[in-house]
This record gives structure tokens, C-alpha cells and sequence, in this order.
């Protein structure tokens, strides 16, 4: 593994991964901030990685494992011996203070645990003065004004001596290793914050809270402080920037090969399949597969937008042997694993057609950051699955594909910025996204060509009725989920018994948390009055108030 010849700036910070499902949360703050960040599972973590010279800072992530168990994940070198400035979060902190000599206790032998929110009150010698301690200051004068209560204030930067923060932990730090200050405390952790001074003077800094999730208040401007003011980081990433160098990598990866594209419809795949197309114009082949898992409408919009880009786009129409293989099948993941595969047998199908003609050597499609931390992933020191993607975990070798995927580092948002950038067109980038299984992952149960009808009118209505209301544009994801059950109901003079279903619209800006719409309860009764109306086989409308976590976006 080399994940620093993957440069897409030429500063980072590394963020060492020990299983949170949170990591991903802390590029996502900085890279929104300017700063590029890459995240490098702690066990593959090589002292030359941290040691490169693109390398401004590390960061070690939360996770799962408590710091003083035996099996608790470490590094394979001693911490001390990172020449960058340091920065530890959750059981990054506690694993820190620990291999540095501090102490830490465990949940098992009483210590004060904390989950949810808690206030934090920043030590007064490090609150910062009416000026910025750094403003103004070139870098060499930067590095020789951080001294003393200076060098903390730099930390809390725009940061209220009073605030609120997200804690998870069940083991707590007791007591600092030698050289160390507590910055900062919480009703129950007395060294919720602690920072020091390493061999080289590199600080090192300990955060007993989860400064990158959304509930910490001002956790995002103290990742940015920690990035500028420590690592001297200029902050000029910027997605719109990556086009050429992305188009640049995947000429020098596919050379004169072909590519076969695989095609969505989605925000993704069209991204993706511009930047090939822009890499090595007629090589790439792009085949779209209708699985009759589409929304309304989706197979001749996709038709559309790629003839406007002018790329060639060969459709196949599967609908029938995915219906046929989905028969019987009631488990998610069963149910994803099929759509996964008869994808591949598909694309293997088209590829051996055009084999005949020309040899296709490489694979490309639209992997993102979100569709990597959800699904099985070895490379990820014992995280936990939450659910898998048809496409992640590589292709069978009997393919003979090399995959090339050039938005697996990136987050949703920075794929729309980069599609602005090649000029796909703003209703495509626009979309709300839509998962590769389709509506299969909307319909709990069986899935058939019936069903699928049904929810499509659903769902068709619910999006008219949010784009009549200029919602659409406000919301990350709306879709509607047929219910396996039946409820009993009124129309006209005579029973109904029949299908209830479920909408659900989020608000999120990586699909890593998300918070449900709040509605005007009125636009949601006209919803559900035009789907009972207008929809054979629905007589009951629900509306998903669950945030993510502890749910999914989807439901299965």
C-alpha cells in the first residue's frame, strides 16, 4: 500500500484510522475548510508515510477499543517518533497519553465514562486575548511565537471559553504523562483536553471529545486551528481544482487501454464517466444497466444527459433476470448481493461482445468515501459493517478488469463541485442520490416487478410535489419505502386493506449523519392525500423522523 503517491494537494494531514465510524467526519471538516486530508488504516500506517514531506500533521481517530486492553490497536512504531505535530481524538488521546507515559483507566475499574453532550470550560491562562496570538506572523515567526500559554491559545482560536461538545468514551485519562497541561475540562473529565511537547518540539494534543461531529459546537474551527496554526497548512484545497490532476492520473494509469464505464444514472458514475471520457475520449465504453430498480422516468433521463456530454452510451435491458434472480429474496444483504453480481455478470456479458472487437482492460466506476466506511472492509482495524455496496470490495478475478476509480477519496459534495467543473450539467449534479440497488433496498421483503411500480408512483409524486414546493433543492436525499405490511382503511363506502408506505427526506452534507426535514405538517398531508388518491394499492403515508445515527439513510 502506498496512500501517499495518491496526492491530490501537495500538504496533508494523515489521519490514522483505529476503527471509528467517525474518521471519516475528520477529513470531511478539514477538506470543507481547505485543508486535504487522507486517512491511513493504523496497522498499514509506515513511519515513512508520517515521515513524507507533503505530511503537515497526523491525526489519530477515535474508536471501538479501549487504550489499556491487550489487543488495543496500535502503532507499529513508537509515537514519538512522528516528526509532525500530533493531534489524538477519543482513544486516539487516550492511546497517546498511554504510550507516552500518562495513565489511563478503564470503564471496568470505575472510571467516569461520557456519552452525549457535555460543556466544556477551556483552562483561563489559554483562552485566547482580543487579538488572534498568530495573526499576521510569517511561518518561521508563527513557530517561535507558540511558547507558553501562547502555544494553547493558538488551539481555542474563535472558541468560547464555555461550549458545548460530543463525548464517547467509556475510559478517561487520569493522570498527564511528564510535560503535559490540561487545557481544558468537562463536568466528569478533568483533562478533556491536554497538550504537550514532543522530541523536535512537535505538539501533541489530546482531545477527549469528538471535535468532528456536527453536535460539537466549534469542533470544526479547532481541527482548522489545529491545521493552520500547528501544521502551518495553507488551506487552499479545493474540489473544482482536482479536474486535471485527476484526468492526468487516469491517463497515466489506463495508458492506451479501453475502459468499460459502469453507468447509474447517478451523480457518480456520470462524474466519473466525464473525467474518463476527458482522459481517453473513444476508449471509454459506458454501459448503463436497467435492472427495472429505476425511479420513474430515470432510464431515458440518463439517455438524455449523456448524449449532451457526447459520450456513447450502450443500455441494456435486464430487468427480467434481475426480477427473476430477486425472487424469494427477503434479507438486505442477500438482496444486495444479488444486484451486485448480476451487475458484474453483466458488464462481463457486454465486455465479451466487445471483446470481439477490442480487448477492454479497465473498469471504472463511481466509488465514493461513504460507500467505502459502510461496507466490509479489512483495511479498517475491526470497524464494524454496517452494510456493503455492490461496488466496493474489487471485482472476480476472473474478469480480468483493473478497477479504476477516481472518486474513492471523495465525499458527495466534492464530486458535485468537481462535476461543475467538467461541466456536466446542473440538473444531473443537482440529484438526490440513489443507490446502485435501486428501488430493491426501498421494498423490505420481496421484491417484485408489482411493487416496484407501486413505489415508483410513490415516489414520483413525493418528488413532484417537493420540486412544486422548491424543497428539492433543500433536501440531501427524499424517497419513499413500500412498507411490508398492510393496514386496514376507509375509501370511499368500503374497506380498504392494503399497502402503508413510509417518505423519508434528510439533511446531510457527506451521508455520514444526517437529520430528518422538519415538514410543515400541512405539505405532508397534502402529500399523502395525492398518493392514496392517485396510487392503486396504498392507503396509508408515513413520514421517517429518524436521524442518522441511529438509523440509516436507507432503510435497508
Amino acid at each position: 500500500m502506498r496512500p501517499l503517491q495518491r496526492f491530490m494537494s501537495e500538504e496533508l494531514l494523515l489521519i490514522v484510522d483505529f476503527g471509528s465510524q467517525f474518521t471519516q467526519l475528520i477529513a470531511r471538516r478539514l477538506r470543507d475548510a481547505g485543508f486535504y486530508a487522507e486517512i491511513v488504516p493504523h496497522h498499514r500506517l509506515e513511519l515513512n508515510h508520517a515521515q513524507h514531506e507533503a505530511v503537515r500533521g497526523v491525526v489519530l481517530s477515535g474508536g471501538p477499543s479501549s487504550a489499556v486492553a491487550e489487543s488495543a490497536p496500535q502503532l507499529k512504531f513508537p509515537t514519538e517518533q512522528i516528526p509532525r505535530p500530533l493531534l489524538g481524538i477519543c482513544y486516539g488521546s487516550q492511546s497517546l497519553v498511554a504510550a507516552l507515559g500518562g495513565t489511563v483507566a478503564p470503564s471496568s475499574q470505575g472510571a467516569a465514562g461520557e456519552y452525549g453532550k457535555a460543556t466544556l470550560q477551556v483552562r483561563e491562562d489559554y483562552v485566547e486575548g482580543d487579538s488572534p496570538p498568530m495573526a499576521k506572523k510569517t511561518r518561521a515567526k508563527k513557530t517561535q511565537k507558540l511558547n507558553g500559554a501562547t502555544r494553547w491559545q493558538a488551539l481555542w482560536h474563535c472558541v468560547p471559553r464555555s461550549s458545548t461538545v460530543w463525548m464517547s468514551h467509556g475510559d478517561s485519562i487520569v493522570r498527564l504523562p511528564e510535560g503535559f497541561v490540561a487545557l481544558a475540562a468537562s463536568e466528569r473529565s478533568p483533562l478533556a483536553a491536554l497538550g504537550g511537547v514532543g522530541e523536535g518540539g512537535h505538539v501533541r494534543i489530546g482531545l477527549q471529545f469528538h471535535p468532528e461531529v456536527s453536535h460539537t459546537e466549534h469542533g470544526a474551527q479547532i481541527l482548522v486551528n489545529f491545521a493552520r496554526h500547528y501544521c502551518h497548512m495553507k488551506g487552499d484545497f479545493r474540489a473544482d481544482n482536482l479536474k486535471n490532476s485527476l484526468i492526468a492520473k487516469i491517463r497515466s494509469q489506463i495508458g492506451k487501454g479501453k475502459v468499460l464505464c459502469a453507468v447509474s444514472g447517478g451523480v457518480d458514475s456520470t462524474v466519473t464517466a466525464r473525467l474518463v471520457h476527458e482522459a481517453c475520449g473513444e476508449s471509454l465504453h459506458c454501459v448503463f444497466v436497467d435492472h427495472g430498480l429505476l425511479r420513474a422516468g430515470e432510464g431515458a433521463e440518463v439517455r438524455r444527459y449523456f448524449a449532451r456530454l457526447g459520450i456513447e452510451l450502450a443500455v441494456i435491458d435486464a430487468s427480467a433476470r434481475f426480477f427473476a434472480a430477486l425472487k424469494g429474496a427477503v434479507d438486505p444483504e442477500r438482496k444486495r448481493k444479488i444486484i451486485g453480481e448480476l451487475f458484474i455478470k453483466s458488464f462481463e456479458n457486454h465486455a465479451s461482445q466487445l471483446a470481439r472487437r477490442e480487448k477492454i482492460r479497465f473498469m471504472a466506476q463511481g466509488t465514493l468515501y461513504p460507500d467505502v466506511i459502510e461496507s466490509i472492509d479489512e483495511n479498517r482495524g475491526g470497524a464494524m459493517t454496517i452494510k456493503s455496496h455492490h461496488n466496493v470490495g474489487g471485482l472476480p478475478k476472473h474478469m480480468g478488469f483493473e478497477l479504476v476509480e477516481p472518486l474513492r477519496k471523495l465525499f458527495k459534495d466534492e464530486v458535485r463541485a468537481l462535476g461543475q467543473a467538467l461541466g456536466v450539467p446542473a440538473p444531473m449534479l443537482k440529484r438526490h442520490p440513489f443507490p446502485g440497488p435501486g428501488l430493491a433496498i426501498r421494498i423490505p421483503g420481496e421484491v417484485t416487478p408489482e411493487k416496484c411500480e407501486c413505489l415508483r408512483r410513490v415516489d414520483n409524486i413525493f418528488i413532484d410535489m417537493l420540486r412544486a414546493a422548491k424543497l428539492y433543492d433543500k433536501i440531501w436525499q427524499a424517497f419513499a419505502v413500500l412498507l411490508p405490511v398492510r393496514s386496514v382503511g376507509v375509501m370511499g363506502d368500503g374497506r380498504s386493506y392494503e399497502h402503508a408506505c413510509s417518505l423519508r427526506a434528510i439533511c446531510s452534507t457527506d451521508g455520514m449523519t444526517a437529520e430528518p426535514y422538519d415538514f410543515d405538517p400541512a405539505f405532508l398531508r397534502r402529500v399523502a392525500t395525492r398518493i392514496v388518491n392517485e396510487v392503486d394499492g396504498v392507503n396509508r403515508v408515513l413520514y421517517d423522523v429518524t436521524a442518522k445515527p441511529p438509523a440509516t439513510i436507507e432503510w435497508e
